[in-house]
């Protein structure tokens, strides 16, 4: 049966912030925001009903998703958004994001599709979470590239499935966009120019990559006697890993050496490639299960599994014990 859709109760701080820089008290519909953690998975129709609540706090503003979406931050898209944020090139990005979207929407929603000199990043109208979420998506997705580019260019077209609204904010979305907005289209889709998959990300925020490179220190604790060479592994493999990219060949490459040699480097610290990547996913397992805003699905997708079980599966056959266990005993010894 396949998963509901919903997304994390990070991205409905969206509204908190919104609310904030409206300077609105409202009490009842912080409460239900704040209600839920950055880790809780809040229904769709919840989250729609949230949207409803708050813009009919500001009548006849045309178009107010997107203002919400506007005040887009990588800590509304929780791991997801920091992830993103360790990428080189928005070609990068957009795999990275289609890999690991099942932490957000709970399911795989959003098609990146190429056609000549074009691309889109769409979903059916079938799927489409309603005319306020919908718009707060796309905003939120446009404005989260603007912030990662010198110059970023905008969109050749955005389309919503939903009826054509008002002059005033069809007005508020072509302003919005920079571009043309094209209404009760079979998509929800946004259209960019194709080459802007190799476009670099100059201002990636380092805060994901910090906490990769603590983690990998952490790991090294574990190493008696680690060189520079140790170190230079231990961190590339866990800078790999939420890319689901760890193989021999990759990790050669990324530290400048042949598959022979990294072998035969392996082979002097009594190592296999397949034992060293078991004990470096255990090892940074422990760790972020210690940390309570990362859930098992997150933590799954960090050491590079394509899903949960399998993760369960690998920490079993390592441990004996399941991670939800081992999460209760680390709490436990932290506590």
């Amino acid at each position: 049966m396949a998963t509901p859709m919903r997304v994390t109760g990070a991205w409905i701080q969206l509204l908190t912030d919104w609310l904030d820089q409206e300077n609105l008290p409202a009490p009842e519909l912080r409460t239900l925001l704040d209600s839920r953690s950055s880790a809780d998975v809040v229904p769709i129709p919840l989250w729609q009903d949230m949207l409803a609540q708050a813009v009919a706090l500001r009548p006849g503003r045309p178009a107010p998703g997107l203002a919400i979406g506007a005040r887009i931050q990588p800590r509304h898209v929780g791991v997801l958004g920091y992830l993103l944020l360790t990428c080189r090139t928005l070609g990068e990005a957009m795999l990275a994001y289609q890999r690991y979207e099942s932490l957000f929407y709970g399911q795989n929603l959003v098609e990146v599709h190429a056609e000549g000199d074009t691309m889109m990043l769409r979903w059916s109208g079938e799927d489409s979470t309603g005319e306020l979420a919908d718009t707060v998506a796309i905003a939120s997705l446009v404005a989260f590239l603007r912030r990662q580019l010198d110059d970023p260019p905008a969109p050749l077209a955005v389309d919503f499935p939903f009826a054509t609204p008002s002059a005033a904010a069809c007005a508020a979305h072509e302003a919005f966009f920079g571009c043309p907005v094209r209404f009760a289209q079979p998509w929800t889709q946004v259209v960019f120019p194709v080459h802007l998959l190799t476009l670099p990300l100059p201002h990636s925020d380092p805060s994901m990559r910090s906490l990769l490179d603590r983690q990998a220190s952490a790991m090294l604790l574990a190493l008696p006697d680690s060189d520079s060479f140790d170190r230079a592994l231990q961190q590339a493999m866990v800078r790999l890993m939420p890319e689901g990219k760890v193989t021999l060949p990759r990790l050669a490459a990324t530290l400048h050496m042949s598959v022979r040699t990294l072998q035969r480097r392996l082979a002097e610290r009594q190592l296999t490639w397949r034992a060293l990547l078991d004990r470096t996913r255990e090892q940074l397992g422990r760790h972020y299960l210690a940390d309570p805003s990362l859930t098992l699905g997150d933590i799954a997708l960090l050491l590079g599994f394509s899903e949960h079980s399998a993760f369960g599966r690998a920490w079993r056959q390592w441990t004996g014990s399941t991670p939800a266990v081992a999460r209760r005993q680390l709490r436990g010894l932290q506590g």
